[in-house]
C-alpha cells in the first residue's frame, strides 16, 4: 500500500484551511485517512502550522512520500532536517548529541527568522496606520481651510452687500431731501 503525506482540504470558498494527514494514496483527497499529524492555515500572515513533528518523522521513516507541498512543510518545521540527521547518526556520521545540537541551532534561527518577521509586519502595520492618521489630519486641514475660505468670502460678500445697501440708502435719502426742496422751489 502506497502511503502518502497530504493536505486535506476544509473550511470555505476562498478561506481554505487544511489538515496534514497521513493517507492511502488511492484515497480521495478529502477522504479516508490514517492519521491527522497536523493543520495548516495559510490565510494568516506568516502561515499558522501546527504539526506532531514526531509522527512525521515516523511516517517518513517507515516509507511515507509527502507531497510537494507536505514536502515543503515539513522541510519549513525541520522534519526532513531532522531525517537527515538521524540517517547520519545511523550511518555513524556524527553523534546523536552533534545530531541534536545542529538541529537545535538550526531551530533557534528559524525561531529568529519568523519573530523577526511578525515584528517587521507589526511595525509595517503601525507605520500605515501613523500615515493614514496624518493623511486624515491633512484632508481634514485642507477642508477646514476651505470652509474658513468660504466663511470669510461670504462675510466678505454680507459686508459688501451691505456696504451697497447702506450706500443706496443713503442716496435714496439724499435723493429725497433733495426732491423735497425742488418741488418747493419750482412752485
Amino acid at each position: 500500500m502506497a502511503v502518502k503525506i497530504r493536505l486535506q482540504r476544509h473550511g470555505k470558498k476562498n478561506f481554505a484551511f487544511f489538515h496534514i494527514v497521513v493517507a492511502d494514496a488511492r484515497a480521495p483527497r478529502d477522504g479516508r485517512f490514517i492519521e491527522q499529524l497536523g493543520s495548516y492555515n495559510p490565510n494568516t500572515d506568516p502561515a499558522t502550522i501546527i504539526l506532531n513533528s514526531d509522527r512525521a518523522l515516523a511516517w517518513l521513516n517507515v516509507g511515507a512520500q509527502p507531497t510537494l507541498t507536505a514536502r515543503r512543510i515539513l522541510s519549513y518545521e525541520g522534519v526532513l532536517l531532522r531525517k537527515h540527521l538521524q540517517t547520519g547518526v545511523a550511518k555513524g556520521a556524527l553523534t546523536q548529541e552533534q545530531a541534536d545540537k545542529k538541529f537545535a541551532d538550526w531551530k533557534a534561527q528559524k525561531e529568529a527568522k519568523i519573530n523577526e518577521k511578525v515584528l517587521s509586519l507589526k511595525k509595517e502595520a503601525a507605520n500605515r496606520s501613523k500615515a493614514a492618521v496624518e493623511a486624515e489630519a491633512k484632508v481634514n486641514a485642507e477642508r477646514a481651510e476651505a470652509i474658513a475660505k468660504k466663511r470669510a468670502e461670504a462675510e466678505a460678500a454680507a459686508a459688501k452687500a451691505a456696504a451697497e445697501a447702506a450706500a443706496a440708502k443713503a442716496a435714496e435719502e439724499a435723493s429725497e431731501s433733495g426732491a423735497e426742496g425742488a418741488p418747493a422751489e419750482e412752485a
